[in-house]
C-alpha cells in the first residue's frame, strides 16, 4: 500500500468521493452492507436479519445499486444482492479492524 498522500483530486473526483462517504454515512445502509458484503442475500433475508421493513431495505439497496456499490442476480422470482465494489470492502475492513 502506498502511504503517501494522494495527489490533489479534480473537482469531479471530489464530488465522487463526497458522494461515496454520504452513502456510507447512513447507519442503516451500513447495516445492509454488512449483510450483503460477505455473501449475497435477497431483500426479505436482509429485512428479517435487521428487523427492518422490506421497503426500507429496498430503498437502501436501490441507493447502493445506483451508485455502483452493489450488483444483483435474478433466480426465479428472487433477486439476490451482493457488494460489488471492493473499495468499499477495503474501507470497511481498514476501519473496522483497527
Amino acid at each position: 500500500m502506498n502511504d503517501s498522500w494522494p495527489r490533489e483530486p479534480q473537482e469531479w473526483e471530489l464530488e465522487n468521493l463526497t458522494q461515496l462517504f454520504k452513502i456510507l454515512g447512513d447507519p442503516s445502509r451500513m447495516k445492509v452492507l454488512f449483510q450483503i458484503g460477505p455473501s449475497e442475500a435477497c431483500v426479505s433475508e436482509v429485512a428479517d436479519k435487521l428487523n427492518m421493513s422490506e421497503s426500507a431495505v429496498s430503498h437502501h439497496i436501490h441507493i447502493l445499486r445506483m451508485n455502483g456499490l452493489v450488483r444483483w442476480r435474478r433466480s426465479g422470482k428472487a433477486i439476490y444482492y451482493v457488494l460489488k465494489d471492493d473499495r468499499v470492502r477495503s474501507i470497511i475492513f481498514q476501519r473496522y479492524n483497527e
